[in-house]
């Protein structure tokens, strides 16, 4: 046999057979060429400059070769184990599911919580509901339910009506309001009812004539009516409000004052009722000019804690267990987002050690899809919701203590937080083959539907502006793009065709003409073409998922390396020196 070649540097080069004689195994029966290739890569052995070193070389060269191996043995072992799932990795290590059972108790946990503060969260919007449904009917003379699109008043006479009905309405509040409403005060004094007048500078205006003259500048004039202070308003037939407006140059008149109640609801829930603060503004709105003014009522709602309280019973107990509750959840979520932080930065590191092994050993990058195996998505989502569920559940602390009053902030944190969580379990069932479908569908078919929808959604925004421009003036569901859009994405859901149709003005024989083209066209191209084939796009990726479940996954550089390790989890040769003897008592079973 031919002595082995030198290289450049001097070296002698071993070939993958004399590696594969000298360390005592190769590549297993049947592997393929590329996997024979890189379990026995080429190895540089420094060569002999004289005859005393010639036995020193003999014994060195099948050395270098053992430990080369002895490394890649080491590094699939390593990357086996990182890929498998938490049972797998107990009968490899006895190393317990800890992340699995605080997803498991966080599931519970965080469900517990958002019912909890659902239940707080709903008394609190039907009480600012309904009492500005009450307000409305106080203070709005003939407001009937469900009339706030379409209440306005056409002349004079019903504008100082309806301003002298609210300004006695206002002064009369506790002898006609069933409510525990009452004035906002200012020190010792009830705050007053500011009335304001907004128009323009100058304004002469004749349209019989077609000519105006108008100063754009828009001035203001207030004036207040204070409960306490003796002031008659007369009948509603008197205006004794001293209120003259010019209708010409009007723009709006607001009547804004603040209102205090409590929430004595919640007292019968076993908590503390909280104080809220009404500020109202009636706004008559005569913008437009066109001989309608459209009053509304506008209710800005403000809850604090009460400065003064008292109830008997057990409500102050129940609040401290339900912070001791929250409590508990913050330390379950800080657990979880520990122990899933350690594992992210793990899988960098691991990467990073294999990427550098790889071009070490043989002298190739690592694809950046298999160098992204190492990022774990699921991880990354789950600390995600911890650190929202952490910050809700604070949250949720201060308001039961009254410090904030943030609902709103608190509802969308733990809203967010707890789907994460219920979406952060799917991880665990993905380890089970059949339940794996539908995730390794998402996933692969997740780079197509996106680029399918940025190319649905141009045609999608074309229709939108136009439906816009050419069909506003004269169908209400195209007022505006967002009710444009609305429409459009009902329409492609099959809803309320009939009505979209039925609704058009046919002032215009040409525009009637074009929303009838306009309409057929767009339900014919997405419904019966783009949401066809946005439905094939998704049946083909679960066809050849499924396909690949039965024959094999494509095999990746990363996943043919860690194939060559042919070692069980329970064959022992997974354990490290200080790993623990495996406990009976696990939930995972060999």
């Amino acid at each position: 046999m031919p002595p082995p070649a030198a290289d450049k540097t001097g070296g002698l080069r071993v070939s993958a057979a004399e590696a594969a004689s000298a360390g005592g195994r190769g590549a297993p029966a049947g592997a393929s060429p590329r996997a024979a290739e890189m379990a026995n890569p080429e190895v540089v052995i420094s060569s002999c400059s004289s005859h005393e070193e010639e036995n020193r070389c003999s014994f060195n060269q099948p050395t270098a070769v053992s430990e080369l191996l002895l490394l890649e043995d080491q590094m699939r072992r390593k990357l086996k184990f990182f890929f498998m799932n938490p049972c797998e990795k107990f009968w490899a290590r006895g190393r317990k599911p800890w992340k699995l059972t605080i997803q498991i108790l966080k599931i519970a946990m965080v469900t517990i919580q958002l019912v909890i503060f659902g239940l707080s969260n709903q008394m609190v919007v039907a009480f600012k509901e309904e009492n500005t449904l009450s307000f409305k009917h106080l203070f709005l003379k003939g407001y009937v339910d469900q009339m706030d699109d379409t209440y306005a008043v056409y002349t004079q006479s019903d504008v100082y009506d309806q301003i002298t009905f609210a300004v006695n309405q206002y002064l009369q509040l506790r002898n006609i309001s069933v409510g525990n409403h009452a004035y906002d005060k200012k020190g010792t004094k009830q705050s007053a009812m500011a009335i304001c007048q907004y128009f323009y500078k100058q304004g002469n205006i004749c349209p019989g004539n077609d000519t105006f003259d108008i100063d754009p500048e828009i001035e203001t004039e207030c004036f207040f009516v204070v409960p306490d202070e003796p002031f008659s308003i007369g009948t509603l037939e008197e205006n004794k409000l001293n209120l003259k407006l010019d209708f010409q140059r009007l723009l709006t008149v607001e009547l804004q004052f603040k209102l205090k109640a409590i929430n004595l609801q919640t007292v019968r829930h076993h908590e503390l009722p909280d104080c809220y603060d009404f500020t109202l503004t009636i706004t008559f709105n005569n913008m437009a000019h066109s001989g309608r003014i459209k009053i509304s009522l506008n209710n800005d709602v403000s809850i604090r804690e009460c400065e003064d309280w008292h109830v008997s019973g057990s409500i102050q107990k129940n609040t401290h267990y339900l912070m001791i509750f929250d409590a508990f959840v913050i330390l379950t979520c800080l657990a979880s987002l520990v122990l899933c932080l350690r594992s992210v930065i793990k899988g960098f590191q691991l990467r990073q050690e294999f990427v550098q092994f790889f071009l070490l050993h043989y002298k190739k990058e690592v694809s950046v899809s298999d160098q992204m195996e190492f990022v774990n998505g699921w991880y990354i989502m789950i600390i995600i919701s911890d650190m929202l569920t952490i910050s809700g559940s604070i949250l949720k602390m201060e308001i039961q203590a009254k410090s904030l009053t943030s609902y709103d902030v608190c509802s969308i944190l733990l809203g967010t937080s707890t789907m994460l969580v219920w979406l952060g379990v799917i991880r665990y069932l993905s380890f089970f083959q059949k339940y794996n479908l539908l995730i390794l569908t998402l996933q692969a078919a997740l780079p197509s539907v996106i680029r399918f929808c940025c190319c649905a959604a141009m045609i999608y925004l074309g229709y939108c502006f136009c439906g816009w421009i050419v069909l506003g003036p004269y169908h209400e569901k195209f007022r505006s793009l967002n009710r444009v859009s609305e429409c459009l994405f009902s329409l492609i859901n099959g809803d309320d065709m009939f009505a979209t149709f039925a609704k058009m003005q046919q002032k215009s024989y040409l525009v009637w003409l074009f929303s009838r083209v306009y309409l057929y066209s767009f339900i014919s191209l997405f419904i019966y073409m783009i949401l066809s084939l946005f439905i094939a796009v998704i049946t083909d990726t679960y066809e050849t998922i499924k396909h690949y479940q039965q024959d094999g996954f494509p095999e990746t550089e990363l996943r043919m390396f860690i194939s060559e390790c042919k070692d069980l989890p329970n064959s022992g040769k997974y354990k490290l020196e200080n790993d623990h003897p495996v406990s009976i008592f696990c939930c995972c079973k060999k």
